[in-house]
């Protein structure tokens, strides 16, 4: 082994404590469907929204004479949740699905730290972006759950159709298997896209590519850290290579390789310093579209570069031509281009008038 090479041979996990035995068991589907619908409560009958001109006008045709909506004390949360999770048993006592006794070993890695790290910087930064833009803070909390649930779902599967179709095919129940690894960025995009669709058909008074340009910079920017976790588990590395800042991953192997991960990260730092000078250019105003047509360009282009060092997950298409990842990430490309073309003022003349 050649000791120029940077040795990796840390560990997943940061910490771990004991295990808890639980008084009943707990049915996993159950668990889920809980808390879907006491997100869907709080989000339907207790989070105070704006008004637009749309529900007022279908307010006075149909009379209603419901009360406002009002904010739920920590209490009445508290109360609503344990409803939710007793109910979510009580339907699954007649279906089958996995169940669970004990919760345990406790494990806490870096990933899931990193990953969470994300979500929270994510919130703070989308706080800031819509402070600069009047809207309240209560629109950002729901945005937060909106953008959870996308994300996960959609990195999920996104892997699961994009790499694994077989695999997943012959054992559906194991989609919903995360904690064994599997996601993917491609998917998280559409999953992200589409959750904000659903926001805003919540919301009301909102443009689409408004909200992606503000949503834009804080997932860029929690990409850097959701990288730097993918090192810390020895995924998503590089081919083999004799570059003087080569990894060996003990986990993998004794074989000097690419750190991809870290490829990826240093390409989201530096297109989030992009995407906030363009922001700033524009005195916290940019042309509506104007950094989601960047962000899709920058970044998926930064993606189809990155893959030429990475070994491809699917194996499938090893012998493609292009990698899956950089077949993914063409679209995304020319729809960042089409966004910049067709939807920003500043380049498309129609709209400008």
């Amino acid at each position: 082994m050649d000791n120029d090479f940077f040795y990796w041979e840390g560990q997943p996990i940061l910490l771990e404590a004991g295990s808890i035995n639980l008084p009943f068991p707990l049915n996993l589907f159950g668990l889920i469907l809980s808390v879907i619908a006491y997100f869907w409560i709080v989000n339907t009958w207790f989070t105070p929204q704006q008004e637009n001109q749309k529900n007022r006008k279908k307010r006075r045709q149909k009379k209603e004479t419901s009360q406002k909506q009002r904010e739920l004390s920590s209490l009445e949360a508290t109360g609503l949740f344990v409803g939710c999770l007793i109910a979510g048993q009580i339907l699954f006592l007649i279906l089958p699905g996995p169940t669970f006794e004990q919760i345990g070993p406790i494990t806490l890695r870096w990933y899931g730290l990193l990953f969470a790290t994300a979500f929270l910087s994510g919130y703070f930064i989308t706080r800031k972006l819509f402070a600069d833009a009047g809207r309240s803070v209560e629109q950002v909390d729901m945005l937060l759950i909106y953008m959870l649930f996308a994300t996960i779902i959609g990195a999920r599967l996104g892997h699961v159709f994009f790499y694994e179709a077989e695999y997943y095919l012959r054992n559906p129940v194991e989609i919903l298997f995360i904690w064994q690894g599997g996601l993917a960025s491609h998917g998280a995009t559409i999953g992200i896209l589409v959750g904000l669709y659903l926001y805003i058909r919540k919301i009301g008074d909102m443009q689409f590519f408004w909200l992606t340009d503000r949503v834009a910079l804080p997932v860029i920017f929690g990409g850097t850290f959701i990288r730097i976790g993918n090192f810390m588990n020895s995924e998503i590395y590089g081919v083999e290579s004799s570059v003087p800042w080569a990894v060996i991953f003990a986990a993998i192997d004794e074989v000097p390789r690419h750190p991809s991960m870290l490829y990826e990260a240093i390409f989201a730092l530096l297109i989030f310093t992009v995407l906030v000078l363009i922001y700033r250019h524009y005195k916290s105003d940019p042309p509506v579209g104007m950094i989601t047509g960047w962000f899709m360009i920058l970044l998926f282009s930064s993606r189809i570069l990155v893959e030429f060092t990475k070994v491809d997950p699917a194996r499938f298409a090893q012998e493609w031509m292009l990698a899956m990842g950089q077949l993914l990430s063409i679209p995304f490309v020319l729809f960042g281009i089409w966004i910049l073309w067709k939807k920003v003022p500043q380049w498309n003349r129609s709209s400008a008038r």
